[in-house]
């Protein structure tokens, strides 16, 4: 049920069609990755709209940072759960993902069929080297914000040698990391103390319509019954498709692996999209050759040009992998691999998000209860600080992709080297936005490739 209006509120109660309205505007402006996405709703929220308070809306970004899975997203399902119960969550977070997973499906069809053809080979060929060093941006980005203590700049690298060297699984490095930030929640807890906030507090704004002191509605306060309702129809939802898949396909079909891979990745998402880029590579790619690691690389260039939270890239991997698929092409005929590439991709995309609309809808009283409890806080720090090695492992990965596309033994892609140089500068020195600095790199790209033709 909708919140009360405060007695002093300056802002109206904001009706569901009103928060709808938004959510869907939301999803087809939500460029900028997640610290884009989070500033367009503060702006939007707590600023210019007043619908929530800025202490309030800090409040509940603290909780989804602590979660695995897309915190932009996972904020927006929480805010429209705070607002209007149970159906606001949803339909904030369906309307954050869905015109993002429409076009990324209808770019992914494209990429399919016409990737082959000049122009199009000769964007991706200039947007390659900028993803590289959007990666390398966010491995800057997360350790700025991760590694304040020495100890967790051990973490990092040690998670760095066991990816890059050891080829350890990710699920390992972070189970690692988790009893490393267990245990050292006990004997340097210094070492593990995350900051406070992340925005500046104290603005002087006129009331919200949930302000400070608004009392917690009646569907945001826990109540056991309730919690167990969610966790079974959550259960239903995840084992529904899972089980149709398996009968489909058998248990060890593509769409059964999929759903049950992608499910895991979306538990393993602790530190955001760029997290998870290693496990879904690993396993995408080296273990189940669902698509080629060039096709990855291309996966996260068509991301990173759509709006909504970038781990859609998860689309993309399905949809390739649907549509590559021999064992697929029984349920449409290998004609049209659109039908069975579109079920893939829908299929993965559900188990991916699933996870983050459940974290919210049963999570949230009880993780905020703990949310200053450093027993609990300190793994995922020392999860997030692990991430950052990681991640550097990716950018590398990425990095050997495009500048020796035909492996060491083929020749050094040079324009690409400086096209990716190009777009670290623009990012890190001249803070240029990603759409800017992919727009620029694709037409860079595409005359590079044009004129070697």
């Amino acid at each position: 049920m909708p919140l009360p209006a405060s007695p002093t509120a300056a802002t109206p109660p904001i009706s569901f069609a009103a928060a709808l309205a938004f959510w869907l505007k939301l999803g087809f402006v939500s460029f900028g990755g997640p610290a884009g996405q989070i500033a367009i709703m503060h702006a939007e929220l707590v600023e210019r709209r007043r619908w929530i308070s800025e202490r309030r809306f800090l409040h509940a970004l603290n909780y989804c940072m602590l979660l695995p899975g897309p915190e932009a997203q996972q904020l927006a399902t929480y805010l429209g759960w705070l607002m209007h119960g149970t159906r606001g969550g949803i339909v904030a977070g369906a309307l954050f993902v869905l015109p993002s997973l429409l076009i990324l499906l209808a770019l992914s069809g494209i990429y399919m069929a016409y990737g082959h053809l000049a122009v199009v080979a000769g964007l991706l060929y200039g947007i390659k080297p900028a993803v590289t060093a959007i990666v390398v941006q966010a491995v800057h980005r997360i350790g700025d914000r991760a590694l304040k203590h020495r100890l967790l700049w051990a973490v990092a690298v040690a998670a760095f040698v066991a990816i890059f060297v050891g080829e350890l699984p990710f699920p390992a490095i972070v189970a690692g990391a988790a009893a490393i930030g267990w245990l050292g929640s006990r004997h340097w807890p210094q070492a593990f103390k995350t900051g406070g906030g992340h925005g500046k507090a104290g603005a002087t704004h006129a009331p919200a319509w949930i302000d400070d002191d608004t009392p917690p509605p009646p569907h945001a306060r826990f109540a056991p019954g309730r919690l167990a309702v969610v966790v079974g129809v959550g259960a239903l939802l995840w084992a529904a498709p899972m089980a149709l898949a398996a009968w489909v396909q058998g248990v060890q079909g593509p769409l059964a692996q999929m759903g049950w891979f992608f499910t895991k990745a979306a538990l393993l998402t602790f530190g955001g999209a760029y997290a998870v880029l290693p496990y879904v590579y690993q396993g995408a790619v080296s273990h189940f050759g669902w698509l080629s690691g060039a096709q990855m690389i291309d996966g996260l260039a068509l991301g990173e040009t759509t709006p909504g939270p970038l781990i859609m890239v998860v689309t993309f991997v399905g949809f390739v992998g649907g549509w590559q698929s021999s064992e697929l092409a029984g349920l449409f005929g290998a004609a049209h691999p659109l039908g069975s590439a579109t079920v893939a991709a829908l299929l993965v995309t559900w188990f991916t998000f699933l996870p983050s609309f459940l974290f919210i809808l049963a999570g949230a009283p009880l993780v905020e209860a703990t949310h200053d409890d450093l027993h609990f806080t300190a793994p995922l720090a020392a999860i997030t600080a692990a991430v950052v090695g990681v991640v550097l492992n990716l950018a590398l990965v990425f990095g050997w992709h495009v500048l020796w596309p035909q492996g060491w033994q083929g020749p050094f892609e040079w324009p690409s080297a400086l096209l990716a140089l190009g777009a670290a500068l623009a990012l890190l020195k001249f803070k240029r936005g990603v759409i800017e600095v992919i727009a620029a790199s694709a037409v860079l790209g595409l005359v590079i490739h044009l004129l070697r033709a």
